[in-house]
């Protein structure tokens, strides 16, 4: 069976796993506790990809939980889902990264991560067709970009071949956890473009957005954000999961989505995203659901798409539809004048048709629906992101303020510089991408990697 480990890294990656292993459970019919009545288990034999089946019937996850600090990883233990995980999953140590990626990294990481990876290695045995990883973390906090990073790295020399697909949730532009936010998010993209093959951007501020405006949620709180999130990955391992006509592989997206190694950040869209009060007067037509995922205002980061060119989108339908339809949606999308394309990427679209309707959680916002459509999209507009974060980084770098806590932590000087270049570099990839190719000649952006 092809089976995936998700990791979840610091206080950021533990509530979004929070939030996907909740509907997980819920899909697959698992009660909290890991057991499954008789008759879904007879049904189904998807399971395996998330869940590994004990000899008492028993489904544990496939998943690791890591933390620098206890406080987080010991509301798992005591919350609704206890006995659901397997408490060597959940790893923590006694003292906090405080927020520095130095910490992360170098001093409090190293103590930690010979047994995460050891942990791993073990889920990793139990597997008999490991598909790869889902690595969550955020890039603003010290575990999240510190220990995520050094994660990533040890994985990419322990299983090579395996593909890492990166969920990491992004500073916002105008909401803030942290004054060296902009330090640390530079520090672990340097890692991201090393070492994931595919790191999907998620960003606090534009999930808040959604969820004010399509649910009417006037404060939304992290586990709202977080259920959309979770109903985006639900949508990308649908295939692995459950039957339907076209199914997406998670080593499929590498392929279409990636057209250089470095250009490999994603934007995340979901439709429909709808209470419950509003879904009864709404038709959800297949165009209504593709024209939704393209909506600039329902990207899961802050950035305009219309500001920059496709190079390829992975549209998953999911639920009662026909492919027809779909195909009908797409040709209409590509005459749309507001939607551009690389000129080099003639095709751009992939499709995946998954039967299985969207599930929610009961007494949750999003109202329950029977068809839906995820789209991941390679834009050039993503370099909005990174352009903002580097100007926030070089006004504080100017002044050389707060790189004492770094430098204290045994990191040097110079890997600031490093990583700072190493963006410099990424934001020319993406103009030197979007540039239309007049004369026939290749591009150069490929030329930037290090093989």
């Amino acid at each position: 069976m092809r089976e995936i480990i998700s990791i979840h890294i610091g206080q950021g990656g533990i509530q979004v796993g929070n939030a996907c292993w909740e509907l997980f459970c819920l899909e697959h019919g698992i009660a909290p506790n890991g057991q499954v009545s008789q008759d879904k288990k007879e049904k189904e034999s998807a399971f395996s990809t998330f869940f590994n089946e004990t000899g008492h019937g028993k489904f544990v996850p496939r998943c690791v939980f890591v933390d620098l600090e206890p406080n987080v990883i010991d509301q798992v233990r005591s919350g609704p889902y206890r006995q659901l995980f397997h408490p060597e999953q959940l790893i923590n140590f006694k003292e906090d990264a405080a927020n520095n990626y130095a910490r992360g990294h170098y001093t409090v990481g190293k103590e930690l991560v010979e047994l995460t990876l050891d942990r791993i290695r073990k889920l990793a045995d139990q597997c008999s067709g490991l598909q790869g990883f889902l690595v969550f973390h955020s890039v603003g906090g010290g575990t999240g970009s510190g220990f995520g990073s050094l994660l990533l790295e040890r994985l990419s020399l322990d299983y090579a071949k395996k593909c890492k697909l990166d969920f990491c949730i992004y500073p916002s532009p105008r909401v803030s956890t942290a004054v060296v936010e902009p330090y640390n998010s530079v520090l672990s993209t340097h890692a991201l473009l090393d070492f994931a093959d595919v790191a999907f951007l998620l960003d606090n501020e534009a999930i808040y957005d959604i969820c004010r405006r399509s649910l009417d949620i006037e404060k939304p709180t992290y586990s709202n954000l977080n259920r959309l999130v979770a109903q985006v990955i639900s949508s990308l391992t649908a295939s692995l999961r459950f039957s339907g006509a076209l199914n997406v592989d998670i080593n499929e997206f590498q392929t279409n989505l990636v057209p250089y190694p470095r250009i490999h950040f994603m934007l995340c869209s979901l439709a429909p995203v709808i209470s419950s009060e509003k879904a009864f007067h709404e038709q959800f037509s297949v165009a209504e659901l593709t024209n939704g995922v393209f909506e600039p205002t329902n990207m899961m980061a802050k950035c305009d798409p219309r500001d920059g060119k496709y190079m390829a989108c992975c549209l998953m339908y999911r639920g009662d539809i026909a492919q027809k339809d779909a195909n009908t949606a797409v040709a209409q999308i590509k005459q749309k004048r507001t939607i551009h394309f690389v000129d080099w990427s003639p095709t751009g679209f992939k499709c995946g048709f998954n039967s299985q309707p969207p599930t929610v959680v009961p007494g949750g916002e999003l109202a329950k629906v029977n068809k839906a459509c995820c789209m991941i999209s390679n834009t050039t507009a993503i370099a909005q992101v990174f352009a903002r974060i580097n100007k926030k980084f070089d006004l504080m770098y100017a002044k050389r303020a707060f790189v004492h806590w770094y430098v204290g932590e045994g990191m040097e000087e110079g890997e600031f510089q490093e990583a700072r270049e190493d963006l410099s570099a990424l934001e020319k990839d993406y103009e030197e991408v979007a540039q239309d190719n007049v004369d026939g000649g290749t591009d150069t952006a490929a030329g930037n990697d290090e093989f």
